[in-house]
């Protein structure tokens, strides 16, 4: 890859460093889109072991880029996000991907459609690890900074996208049995 077309793509992923989630880090501030994506990467690194028949390379790419959109339109909160926002987000996604030198634009839209679809065991375990990775910095943060609905939430955000596998049926157990003890004591 040219090194001015590298620079000018990690100018763009730069800007996920400043795109502000909902959620609190538990050190009182923001999470930023960056820190969500990295750790939901080193979640798939670590619960690869229980999927030995999943390509972690590709899981990995997946854990990376599936936000990259919001570098173009900021993070919407799943609970606000609407429609007209994924279509808008999808769209100067797309232009950017396109935009990109081969064989990156081919493989980041190939990567988009598996996650969108959700059929392949990569794709399932990655939006997994999505959901619970949020789930998992909310119990983490200070519970001043919960919205009335997330403690709803906390029960059910993500519960279908767990179905797939009994390691991840318990780990969202694990996740949800944190958030009950957390909102037992506060």
């Amino acid at each position: 890859m040219e090194p001015g077309k590298l620079l000018e793509i990690m100018g763009t992923a730069e800007k996920l460093k400043d795109a502000v989630r909902h959620c609190y880090t538990s050190g009182g501030r923001r999470e930023s889109v960056a820190e969500h994506s990295w750790r939901t990467a080193l979640m798939a690194y670590f619960v690869s072991s229980e999927f030995p028949e999943a390509d972690l390379e590709k899981l990995l790419k997946m854990c990376l880029i599936h936000d990259l959109g919001e570098a173009f339109t900021g993070d919407i909160p799943t609970f606000e996000k609407t429609e007209k926002d994924e279509k808008r987000e999808d769209e100067l996604l797309s232009a950017w991907v396109r935009d990109l030198p081969a064989p990156f634009a081919e493989e980041m839209q190939e990567l988009f459609r598996e996650m969108k679809e959700r059929n392949s065991l990569e794709a399932k375990i990655f939006k997994a690890l999505d959901n619970l990775e949020a789930l998992i910095q909310h119990n983490e943060s200070d519970i001043r900074t919960w919205l009335p609905l997330e403690y709803s939430l906390q029960m059910t955000y993500g519960n279908d996208k767990v179905e797939f596998s009994e390691y991840m049926k318990k780990l969202r157990e694990e996740v949800r049995e944190v958030s009950r003890r957390k909102i037992a004591e506060n």
